[in-house]
């Protein structure tokens, strides 16, 4: 078990030991290309296979028929949608900020790949193990904001400007109780390092101490990333396709693939904060265990998606400013006041 553990760290060591010095910056730069290389394929393939596995989810929820035809069972229709959406003609609107217009979809998939960079996929396996990686990871999932406001204004529709602004407003308020629901773990553990807070649960998962603040990131998580039924940026029934109603064919492509993107990168900050991690019972590898902690969550966001209708949107913003952030203040003050009272007892014993 020990070598499934290690095998992509074994990896890594052996095409180092190709270099003369194995920590030069031939070596360095290597390893590095590799890794965005791996991170930017996990990010195609999960989007691709997920938007599969969402609509065979919506048929079992929804009892209706889902995908069926193109290979066994319809398993195959992911590969005919890429290639359906690969060759369909880029339009380009005469009036639109056509700079804006085609950098929007680059940057958003940018920020999601970025975003992957700190995640630790099992003990070792992180391709920038940095201090402040919760607070990176934060920082960068914020700039996504700024892609779509960017993708609805250049549009030069006003349907697609309503859709970027409703984009702005909607996660940069539902940011606010994410980031405040992760304060709770963050003063448990005492760093912003991902790594060092997977180990903190090696005994128990943050989630039975942090069941709230749990719940709260969900929520928000599931509003940063605008799956229904906080879809409010592509409202059909108001402003057709919210900030993608100009975009076609890869562009619109691209979109679609920083969606998923943030799905996945979202869960596994779930899993990274709550879930242990990579730790599990030991007849699996840990990274293992990281990917199928992540499938639980993506099913969650799922069901969650499937079941519940969208809400109005001026509902939306009153359960962000309302609900979601008293209730993160309020974990908050209850982790500080029970970190005081363990203080307080660990004195007194010691004492």
């Amino acid at each position: 078990m020990d070598a499934l553990n290690d095998v992509f760290v074994n990896i890594a060591a052996a095409i180092r030991g190709l270099f003369a010095d194995s920590h030069s910056f031939s070596a360095d730069l290597t390893i590095n290309i590799i890794v965005f290389i791996m991170l930017f394929l996990i990010m195609v393939v999960a989007a691709l296979f997920l938007s599969l596995v969402e609509r065979k989810f919506a048929h079992w929820v929804s009892q209706r028929p889902g995908p069926n035809r193109v290979g066994p069972h319809g398993w195959f229709q992911f590969i005919a949608d890429a290639v359906k959406m690969l060759g369909k003609e880029d339009i380009t609107p005469a009036n639109t900020d056509k700079l804006l217009f085609k950098i929007a979809p680059m940057i958003l998939v940018g920020v999601t790949l970025m975003a992957f960079g700190v995640i630790p996929f099992g003990e070792g396996l992180v391709a920038i193990n940095l201090d402040l990686g919760i607070f990176y990871f934060i920082a960068i999932s914020s700039l996504s904001t700024l892609a779509l406001l960017m993708a609805g204004w250049a549009s030069n529709n006003k349907f697609s400007l309503l859709g970027g602004l409703r984009a702005v407003a909607q996660m940069i308020s539902y940011e606010i109780p994410l980031v405040f629901s992760l304060l709770g773990v963050v003063m448990i553990t005492q760093t912003f390092n991902l790594s060092s807070i997977i180990e903190a649960q090696n005994t128990i998962p943050f989630i039975f101490l942090q069941p709230l603040a749990f719940v709260i990131y969900l929520i928000a998580g599931i509003a940063e990333t605008n799956r229904a039924p906080f879809d409010q940026i592509q409202g059909e029934q108001e402003i057709v396709a919210g900030p993608f109603t100009e975009y076609s064919g890869l562009r619109w492509g691209l979109f679609m693939l920083a969606e998923y993107g943030n799905v996945v990168a979202t869960s596994a900050i779930a899993v990274t904060m709550f879930l242990g991690g990579w730790y599990g019972p030991e007849f699996l590898p840990g990274w293992l265990w990281f990917i199928l902690k992540i499938w639980a969550i993506i099913f969650l966001m799922m069901w969650i998606r499937w079941t519940f209708v969208r809400m109005r949107v001026d509902h939306l913003m009153h359960f962000a400013w309302k609900i979601l952030l008293p209730l993160s203040l309020v974990n908050i003050f209850i982790t500080g006041f029970g970190i005081y009272l363990y203080d307080l007892i660990i004195l007194r014993i010691g004492g």
